[in-house]
């Protein structure tokens, strides 16, 4: 299995190309700001073809290159449907001061866009992602989970879990209550399970179970204004 990512645009977001092997299909997920030339570059090193677009959640910074990537590709967006909104008016889940930040910028929807539910599973590219609705971050923030043949288990898990932290609540459409219940169900997962977050490095369950301040009580998940403290580098 073949698994390349790399960091995009100002808020270094996550992006990953996934495929089962170098020399055919692949999904791309969460195509942020800047990405476009850097998926190109790692289509060509690898001999890669992209079928879909997998969006862990419809903030900017995960979401910028999307429709050109897939006009580009001719191949689907698929995002949860209280995310939608945000792929073609982004400042609605932004604070105040990222919405300063990009301005009156403007973006669309791909061309075809194809909507995510709790539980369902993808068939792409010769893989199978099941999807896990995590509200909490935003509202339509999922994770997609695969199985590798070696029996290894991924988790691409966006702004819901970071290595160290979790995402922030304090954003439009973030709800701490929800991401406590969002985080019981990945903590459900294996120890082994390698969790690749939308921003900063890969870590696993097991880890995060035993060092993470948000999932050990370090952090009172009960106090709103928790979970903006220590985060990740999201918006």
């Amino acid at each position: 299995m073949l698994v390349v990512g790399f960091p995009t645009g100002a808020f270094q977001a996550n992006c990953f190309l996934v495929a089962p092997e170098r020399g055919g299909p692949c999904v791309i997920v969460d195509p942020g700001q800047d990405a476009e030339e850097p998926i190109a570059a790692a289509l060509r090193e690898h001999d890669l073809t992209p079928v879909a677009a997998l969006l862990t959640h419809g903030h900017l910074d995960h979401v910028f290159s999307v429709a050109p990537v897939c006009d580009g590709s001719d191949i689907p967006a698929w995002v949860h449907p209280d995310d939608r909104f945000m792929l073609s008016d982004p400042a609605r889940g932004l604070s105040a001061q990222a919405a300063s930040f990009f301005g009156g910028l403007e973006l669309r929807e791909p061309k075809e866009v194809r909507e995510l539910t709790d539980g369902a599973e993808l068939d792409l590219a010769g893989l199978r992602f099941t999807v896990t609705h995590t509200p909490g971050h935003t509202e339509g923030s999922v994770v997609f989970g695969h199985d590798t043949a070696d029996d290894d288990h991924l988790l691409f898990a966006g702004d819901t879990l970071f290595a160290g932290s979790i995402g922030r609540t304090d954003l439009p459409g973030g709800d701490m209550a929800k991401m406590t219940a969002s985080l019981r169900r990945l903590l459900a997962l294996d120890d082994e399970t390698v969790v690749l977050p939308g921003h900063g490095g890969a870590t696993t369950i097991g880890r995060e179970r035993a060092s993470n301040p948000f999932l050990t009580g370090v952090v009172d998940l009960g106090e709103p204004s928790a979970a903006h403290k220590g985060r990740g580098r999201g918006l």
